[in-house]
């Protein structure tokens, strides 16, 4: 081997390798470049040991990877030096990208359960399949309503929240597959439909929407955020426009990891107003008033605090994890 010429012709790998080493942050796209550049320079020095043993090249890149090395196995800042940056910049921007998309799985939904609605409430015979006369008068004048107040205020609110936090998990890890975010879309908008439906024709319309409203604002906001989510990622595989089909998923799977955590807060936040507010014996404009106030704080925070974070270059993207909790951006 000519060392020299070796040396000259890995020479601008080795300087990037040992530039992207030092930098304190890395955006996702870079993290994956280090990691490249790393099993590439890993490989070369192997061939420089095997040729000519210990030399000053060799040194040299065995110092850059060593560095390199560290910014993906070394222990990373801790978790709480980096909420700030979570919650101020990375979950408001990964949310500002799923604005318009959120927005069509809300127009689908509405649109889907009131033609359901429409059509269960204008034909009795579509009606009778979802229960006898006796059945659904029983949910109209006492079930559906009892149901938010059966159990324990405390305990109704952790069943709630980890059965959407459940769901909004699914939607965008399954994703992918393309056909399941639309099945939970439909599922949900036929539920909405057909209970609308059912509480309409027993005359409780008015109970139905006063039920729904304080907590329904804010939960439905989050699980369509959720099957926004889920579509994006789908079409990032299909459509991955000039990234690799392989860096499109990555890159978007970690904003929307991003994603699934900020849900889990946002839909504790409905589970509470649920458990606590719904069944509360308030006045409904307070109780309303409180859902309002809640679904208006969340697109705020999507929507301005979001775009002002997008315009900043924040991307939503979460770099590498080792351990499920160093990032590699951290140094």
């Amino acid at each position: 081997m000519d060392l020299d010429a070796y040396s000259a012709a890995h020479r601008e790998e080795w300087d990037r390798l040992a530039e992207l080493a030092r930098r304190r942050v890395l955006t996702g796209e870079q993290a994956d470049e280090l990691i490249e550049r790393y099993q590439a320079g890993a490989t070369q020095l192997s061939a420089i040991k095997t040729a000519a043993g210990s030399t000053v090249q060799g040194d040299r890149l065995s110092v850059a990877l060593s560095r390199a090395r560290l910014r993906f196995t070394g222990a990373g800042a801790s978790v709480l030096s980096q909420l700030p940056r979570f919650f101020v910049l990375q979950l408001p921007a990964a949310l500002y990208r799923l604005r318009w998309i959120t927005l069509g799985v809300a127009f689908v939904t509405f649109l889907v359960a009131g033609l359901y609605a429409a059509w269960a409430y204008s034909n009795p015979q579509v009606l009778a399949n979802f229960g006898s006369d006796a059945q659904l008068q029983k949910l109209a004048n006492e079930d559906f309503v009892n149901y938010y107040s059966e159990n324990p205020a405390a305990s109704f609110t952790g069943m709630v929240w980890t059965n959407n936090a459940w769901i909004a998990a699914q939607c965008i890890a399954f994703g992918i597959l393309g056909v399941y975010v639309p099945s939970i879309i439909l599922q949900n908008a036929q539920n909405l439909g057909v209970n609308a439906a059912v509480m309409f024709a027993y005359d409780q319309g008015d109970v139905f929407f006063l039920y729904i409203a304080p907590h329904g604002m804010l939960e439905l906001t989050a699980i369509f955020v959720a099957a926004a989510g889920g579509l994006r990622i789908f079409w990032a595989w299909i459509a991955p426009g000039v990234r690799t089909r392989g860096l499109a998923l990555a890159q978007d799977g970690r904003a929307l990891f991003t994603v699934a955590i900020g849900l889990v807060f946002v839909l504790f936040v409905s589970g509470v107003i649920e458990g606590f507010v719904t069944p509360a014996p308030w006045p409904w404009p307070v109780k309303i008033g409180i859902g309002a106030v809640g679904l208006l704080a969340f697109l705020a925070y999507m929507l301005v605090v979001g775009r002002r974070a997008f315009r900043a270059g924040e991307t939503g993207d979460l770099d590498e994890f080792e351990a499920g909790t160093s990032r590699i951006y951290a140094g």
